[in-house]
């Protein structure tokens, strides 16, 4: 039996010709939350945009599989559909798509036929009540007029309704205020405590380490310039908030 997990070696990738990823060994296991921390232009959403087959980025060579399913061999749909799940940076917004008929849409393209109008609109409520949501998000047009932290739970949402195997969480902290940033925490954890997500693996991309106040990380991996440097409990995003990245690299620069 194929090794589960969402496994990454010595992964090396470039975009527009200059090499940003260096040789990524990280391997993220079924129900357990990996913090990937660096600073701005480490390579973090080089990695998260490597992995979901983004055509702006060129994997040079390495391996990347999904419970032995090899990822790099796949389209981006496909990849998708093997249970790979991206939580993006910036959301988009498009006026004129409601969000319960997106999610419809995204649900049936992974999951085609499984189940019908009536079924999905109560798991879809109930998901929603998990998330305290407001049930008027179903018939707001996606991300239109959105606030951050509505845009953030919304994709909280998207990632309940569609039950990925593995969700890689783009700074799903950026621009939230705290308030924002104390709900997510707690949609990410109310997901995992879910039946259907126990046992979802969850990869957090983050340069603070204020959403691991209110996610508890399994393992923390530090980037610096393309390269995982360094790895450790949640303690170790604390010594980041007390130190910052500098002392990381002094330690870096010692032992080369």
């Amino acid at each position: 039996m194929s090794e589960r997990g969402l496994r990454i070696h010595e992964l090396r990738a470039s975009a527009g010709g200059t090499s940003i990823l260096k040789g990524i060994d990280l391997v993220v296991e079924p129900g357990r939350v990996h913090a990937l921390m660096g600073p701005n232009g480490s390579g973090k959403s080089t990695l998260a945009f490597s992995l979901t087959g983004h055509p702006g980025f060129k994997v040079e060579s390495g391996s990347v599989t999904l419970d032995g399913i090899d990822l790099l061999a796949i389209p981006p749909d496909k990849r998708a559909k093997a249970g790979l799940f991206l939580s993006f940076q910036y959301p988009a917004a498009i006026p004129g798509v409601k969000v319960a008929n997106f999610l419809f849409a995204a649900r049936q393209a992974l999951h085609p036929g499984d189940l019908p109008p009536a079924k999905f609109r109560a798991l879809l409520l109930e998901k929603m009540d998990l998330l305290d949501m407001d049930p008027s998000f179903m018939g707001r047009y996606l991300n239109d007029g959105f606030s951050g932290g509505e845009k953030k739970r919304l994709e909280m949402l998207q990632l309940a309704m569609l039950s990925p195997k593995y969700a890689v969480l783009d700074e799903t902290d950026s621009g939230l205020d705290v308030d924002a940033l104390r709900a997510v925490g707690e949609s990410v954890n109310a997901m995992r405590a879910s039946e259907q997500g126990k046992d979802t693996g969850f990869l957090i991309i983050t340069h603070y380490p204020r959403i691991l106040q209110y996610v508890k990380a399994d393992v923390v991996h530090i980037m610096i310039d393309g390269r995982i440097v360094k790895e450790g409990d949640a303690d170790l995003a604390q010594r980041i908030e007390r130190e910052g990245y500098d002392t990381i690299r002094e330690e870096i620069s010692q032992i080369a």
